[in-house]
């Protein structure tokens, strides 16, 4: 960090603080707005990113938030100046909010560029918003603090705790099978989701925000604190009045993100349980950052990295009872060796100081490495013929019969399809069958969209089929569990492998070996892919045409290949060091 700048030297000055025609019409119009010059002159202007809108209940209480957002600023001599941005709302966007992660990336950086911003607030936490947010703030390099959503209260049905989205395919499934009534399931979904706030498992939601304070983007704590508690609004203004405090120490992304907190970051998604979505929106920051994060490193991490988050979809918790049980700071005090806590914070100060004197309350909650949930492998990467460029799944949520297994597969060409047949009662399905699902990807749906959860089929499920072996090209959902596997690279639209498969052929899975492959022979897949066509583009104008041109494969991030940044640290490649 440099010495803390003076008043001419900020960026907004060349808006404000010159004397000329141009900086007039920019004064005047500000009074034009009730501010008086006294507001503004000679401080920072700190632009708040909000991403509220009425069709995302996840930030429903942001126009409160922000206000208290703007009393910390005010409060610390800064100009607070709320600037709207593009709202992904998860449980609405179709057909899926990645599809819009880059556009709100895009935006944020070009209001951060276009603005007279010194610094700035980013407001999300539901799901895309927090990678799109710190995406573009990352690219513009101003001064940045993120505040998360929070995570909503616990959901109620009948005396039990549900939590959203992991419940909601439990009890989708058991309405499926006949075991629960309609009016049951009406009662599920009146008591899901009780308030304002992010899913309350370890979703992408709270994967991400938690990622973000590990990587050194919120205040100590930020990420753990349930959406509707006082202490959220505490933190909201707080993040206010540490904004301008960084505009003046000109603490800067580029300061804080290194590779190795990058690895801390990929270390405690790990260790909670996390989000495979964690993986394409990690790569993607990275590589925004010019730091070589790769699907090897997350792999090399997950081997000696155990699970001590007992949170759903993983474990039996929720977000409410982890905010109650210490946090994220308490959590992290149990990485110990694993994690490099000299990093720098937009606290100014290192992670570890940020956790210091943090202390487990429940340690069936935030288990200690001596009864991890998990020993390691929460998440796992694989390769082969059937995924060239790599594929994940979550061990830690699949069935365990279900790490080495080899079964024929039952393919559906697309989502229609699939939605067409899945419960058909002549569909040729057992319960060791592979179900694979095509043009999922990237540019196939198009967007990647969270269907990767692929639903058993309905006469299984009667049989009492919970899990079983299911393969594509898409996402799924943070809060999904099962024997998934996803982010299958190449994408089937654009020829990868398995947009080869047909039904019949043997596929298997050797979680332990990292290995997803088909057993068809190169000659006979080679006929195959000559025969193969080029489907066509899905979009014919606007955005859409833009995302088709440039949208990377998932192993890399799903960026716009003109934003990303070049490398300046090159991976390793060897295994990771212990701290």
């Amino acid at each position: 960090m440099t010495e803390r700048k003076k008043p001419e030297e900020l960026r907004s000055h060349r808006w404000y603080g010159v004397k000329d025609l141009r900086s007039f019409g920019h004064r005047s119009r500000t009074s034009q707005m009730g501010y008086h010059r006294s507001d503004y002159a000679g401080k920072p202007v700190i632009a708040i990113i909000n991403t509220w809108s009425d069709i995302n209940p996840c930030h429903s209480h942001f126009k409160q938030r922000v206000e208290e957002v703007k009393r910390g600023i005010w409060q610390a001599g800064g100009f607070p100046v709320e600037m709207p941005a593009i709202s992904l709302s998860e449980p609405f966007q179709k057909p899926t909010t990645m599809l819009y992660r880059n556009l709100l990336a895009m935006e944020c950086e070009e209001l951060l560029r276009s603005y007279p911003a010194d610094g700035c607030v980013l407001m999300g936490g539901c799901d895309k918003t927090t990678p799109a947010l710190v995406m573009g703030a990352i690219s513009m390099d101003l001064p940045a603090i993120f505040m998360p959503a929070g995570p909503m209260l616990r959901g109620d049905y009948k005396g039990e705790y549900l939590g959203s989205g992991s419940d909601t395919w439990k009890y989708w499934a058991e309405l499926r099978a006949g075991n629960i009534t309609e009016g049951d399931w009406q009662e599920v979904e009146d008591g899901i989701a009780r308030s304002a706030g992010h899913c309350m498992t370890m979703g992408t939601a709270s994967t991400m925000c938690s990622a973000m304070e590990v990587l050194g983007l919120t205040l100590p704590g930020a990420s753990s604190i349930p959406a509707p508690d006082s202490r959220h609004s505490q933190m909201a203004t707080l993040t206010g009045k540490r904004i301008v405090d960084m505009v003046w120490e000109d603490l800067k992304p580029s300061d804080i993100l290194t590779a190795q907190s990058f690895d801390n970051a990929v270390t405690a998604v790990l260790a909670l349980g996390g989000s495979t979505n964690s993986v394409v929106h990690l790569i993607a920051l990275a590589r925004r950052a010019g730091v070589a994060l790769d699907l090897q490193r997350f792999d090399a991490l997950a081997r000696r990295t155990p699970v001590l988050a007992n949170l759903r979809p993983s474990g039996k918790y929720l977000m409410e009872d982890f905010y109650y049980a210490g946090g994220l700071r308490a959590f992290l005090t149990q990485l110990g060796d694993l994690m490099d806590f000299g990093q720098l914070t937009c606290t100014g100060t290192t992670l570890g100081a940020n956790i210091e004197g943090a202390r487990v309350f429940n340690d069936d909650v935030i288990r200690p490495r001596s009864k991890a949930l998990v020993e390691s492998d929460g998440l796992a990467v694989l390769t082969g013929n059937l995924a060239p460029g790599g594929a994940v799944i979550k061990p830690a949520a699949m069935e365990p019969h279900l790490r080495k297994h080899t079964g024929p597969a039952v393919v559906f060409k697309d989502y229609n399809d699939m939605a067409a047949r899945i419960d058909s009662p002549d569909l040729q399905v057992t319960k060791d069958s592979v179900i694979v699902l095509q043009s999922a990807g990237p540019q196939g749906a198009p967007g990647m969209p969270e269907w990767g959860q692929l639903p058993i089929p309905q006469k299984l499920l009667k049989e009492g089929v919970r899990d079983m072996l299911r393969i594509s090209d898409a996402r799924m959902s943070g809060t999904s569990y099962g024997a998934c596997v996803l982010h299958v690279t190449p994408e089937s639209h654009v020829g990868g492998p398995l947009g080869l498969l047909r039904d019949g052929d043997l596929i298997s899975l050797d979680v332990d070996a990292r290995r997803i492959d088909m057993q068809v022979s190169d000659e006979e897949l080679a006929q195959r892919k000559a025969q193969w066509k080029q489907p066509a583009p899905k979009f014919t104008r606007g955005f859409g045409v833009l995302y088709l041109k440039h949208i990377q494969q998932a192993d890399t991030g799903c960026d716009f290949d003109f934003l990303e940044t070049e490398k300046k640290v090159e991976a390793d490649g060897g295994e990771p060091e212990i701290h």
